[in-house]
């Protein structure tokens, strides 16, 4: 640990195979308390390189509990998290829209490290049980069209950093990992992004990769679409900006979308929206996300037509069908 702490102090970055054998050892518990700090600091001082992202993933996706989905077409719409915006749940809700529209989900998530609620604990709230069982995992995907795959369950290599996250409370490289080391390995993914950045980062890593992709990223740091001010697509053919006149949706204030903190009063906007009784900035913000996330499954669709999927699984019913049959499985 020291030469690698030495050779990122004097500005030098790590190759893909150290990057690799980094983690594999943090993971191992062969450094101490302060050695991973320090080395988690560093990222926090500088940007990671693809080199090194790629290399911290793959040594993950080495390490992780393993699921089968592969009899399934699957998503993943998870963000990096660390905007510090305070959103309510907006990927998680606009999972079980996507669900409810007919598309097979496999959501990745976990606590919160730097926010009040993350997905694992908005879950866990209405009654939900975390599992990494596969049986159980393929149930619920087969009869709600979603299941969830707690990080922690799937990559208990991990357990030594968990603290020390919670401890800083900011977002560290860890962040960008979870959107890209879903251990069921989904074909397409939609991914919320905090910085036009990483967003160029994640673009690049993907480019490498098989999959279906889209990467949000609000131009004002929301690491998904906001709809309060102009935002980036990247997926496998272009990049684009957008504004939410683009799509016919009024500009959002950041008021209106927040959860504040409270958990009960992100549990009710959960509902509302899938209730279709939120008001109409927070549904169009869960549709307008639900709407790329299902554009990565049908390109060839405009996003308009994928709009009016999203918002057909709400009006008819289905995205609160498909997340009360979820909570039912997995209850």
């Amino acid at each position: 640990m020291k030469n690698i702490l030495n050779k990122l102090y004097n500005y030098q970055t790590l190759e893909r195979n150290e990057a690799k054998e980094m983690l594999i050892n943090i993971a191992e518990g062969k450094y101490n308390v302060s050695q991973v700090t320090s080395f988690m600091t560093v990222f926090l001082m500088r940007s990671i390189t693809v080199e090194e992202l790629a290399g911290f993933r793959e040594s993950l996706l080495e390490l992780c509990f393993k699921i089968d989905l592969n009899d399934f077409n699957t998503i993943d719409l998870c963000g990096t998290g660390g905007d510090g915006k305070d959103t309510f749940n907006i990927s998680t809700i606009s999972s079980f829209v996507v669900a409810g529209a007919g598309y097979k989900v496999s959501k990745h998530g976990n606590y919160s490290a730097s926010s009040m609620c993350g997905s694992s604990n908005i879950i866990e709230s209405f009654g939900a049980k975390l599992t990494n069982q596969n049986d159980k995992l393929k149930k619920s995907i087969e009869l709600s069209n979603i299941c969830y795959l707690h990080a922690p369950l799937f990559h208990p290599a991990m357990k030594f950093v968990a603290p020390i996250r919670k401890e800083l409370g900011i977002k560290t490289f860890f962040n960008m990992l979870g959107p890209i080391v879903n251990p069921s390995n989904p074909q397409n993914q939609l991914i919320g992004v905090y910085s036009l950045e990483t967003s160029r980062l994640y673009n690049y890593l993907f480019q490498t990769l098989n999959k279906n992709y889209s990467i949000v990223h609000s131009i004002d740091g929301y690491d998904e679409i906001s709809l309060t001010c102009d935002f980036k697509v990247f997926n496998n053919n272009v990049e684009n900006l957008f504004s939410p006149q683009s799509f016919n949706f009024e500009q959002v204030n950041p008021i209106d979308i927040k959860a504040g903190h409270d958990i009960n009063a992100a549990k009710n906007i959960f509902l509302n929206v899938l209730n279709n009784t939120a008001t109409e900035t927070q549904t169009n913000v869960v549709i307008i996300n639900s709407a790329f996330a299902i554009k990565c499954f049908n390109n060839n669709n405009s996003i308009e037509q994928c709009i009016d999927e999203a918002k057909k699984s709400i009006i008819d019913g289905n995205a609160i069908k498909s997340f009360n049959k979820f909570i039912e499985i997995n209850s």
